[in-house]
């Protein structure tokens, strides 16, 4: 169980990671939590947000579209390894979910497949979207990864997780793909390897 971390530690957390940060709007309180609880916090999913462009692909995750109101996500990781920062607090980013894989997080244990979506992840977990068509084709510059690697970390050593703690949008919600164009277990070896 842990309790999210204020707007001052998220952001410090991520710049002591080494991460180029952009402070979008009122992102310390531009959030959902009118909409459900936040926290305790369990861990972080990785999604990818099949856009292009930095500019439209950050003001979409701020703003959100007509069926789903935003922040969908906490942070917006561009193609050129910046995090920018468009929420804090309840985000709409992960839905529903299977509650077997939050308790495999909680537990820190391998993920159980995907099965069903009975379990509120906006309540538990922090949300990155990466900047990427998630077609499988659109590159991942090593700038980026190496951004979604640190984003993910930073919460991890603030919180005391080990990697498992990281997840993909794949790995928690029936039907979704994302993140596509890499493997969460080759990203989690990457946090792992930083939390050393």
């Amino acid at each position: 169980m842990a309790t999210p971390l204020s707007a001052a530690r998220f952001l410090d957390a991520l710049k002591a990671e080494g991460l180029r940060v952009v402070e979008v709007g009122d992102w310390q309180t531009h959030n959902r939590d009118g909409h459900g609880p936040w926290g305790p916090v369990h861990g972080v999913v990785i999604h990818h947000t099949a856009t292009t462009g930095s500019d439209s692909t950050v003001r979409l995750c701020r703003e959100g579209r007509p069926d789903l109101p935003g922040p969908l996500c906490h942070g917006v990781i561009t193609k050129d390894g910046t995090v920018h920062l468009v929420g804090c607090g309840r985000a709409n980013h992960a839905g529903l979910g299977d509650g077997n894989v939050l308790r495999a997080v909680l537990a820190e244990k391998r993920l159980p497949p995907v099965t069903k979506a009975d379990t509120d992840g906006n309540h538990y977990f922090y949300g990155f979207e990466c900047e990427n068509l998630g077609d499988g084709s659109d590159p991942w510059p090593a700038a980026q990864m190496t951004a979604v690697e640190k984003a993910a970390a930073a919460l991890c050593r603030a919180h005391g997780w080990h990697e498992r703690s990281v997840i993909g949008h794949l790995e928690w919600q029936p039907g979704k793909v994302d993140p596509r164009g890499f493997t969460m277990d080759a990203l989690r070896e990457r946090i792992a390897e930083r939390l050393k």
